[in-house]
């Protein structure tokens, strides 16, 4: 009982490359790649937008109290 050896998981590798050949594991390769690249590019377009929502509504909550004292002195 224990883990994969290292002749089990190269014989694995072997079948693998035997049955699919190799160009058919590289476009397999290159696919998963560019879709982890897109994944991570639309993570951090939403963060991106998070963010400036989060500024924009700060913005807004700092400028009603400034919009207040306006109101105030103008009354007096």
């Amino acid at each position: 009982m224990g883990g994969i050896s290292i002749w089990q998981l190269a014989i694995l590798v072997l079948i693998i490359v035997l049955l699919f050949g190799t160009k058919k594991l590289r476009t397999l390769g290159t696919d998963l790649g560019e879709s982890v690249k897109g994944f991570k590019k639309a993570m951090n377009e939403e963060n991106k937008a998070e963010d400036a929502g989060f500024n924009q509504v700060e913005q807004k909550q700092n400028a009603q109290p400034e919009q207040q004292k306006n109101k105030d002195k103008e009354q007096a």
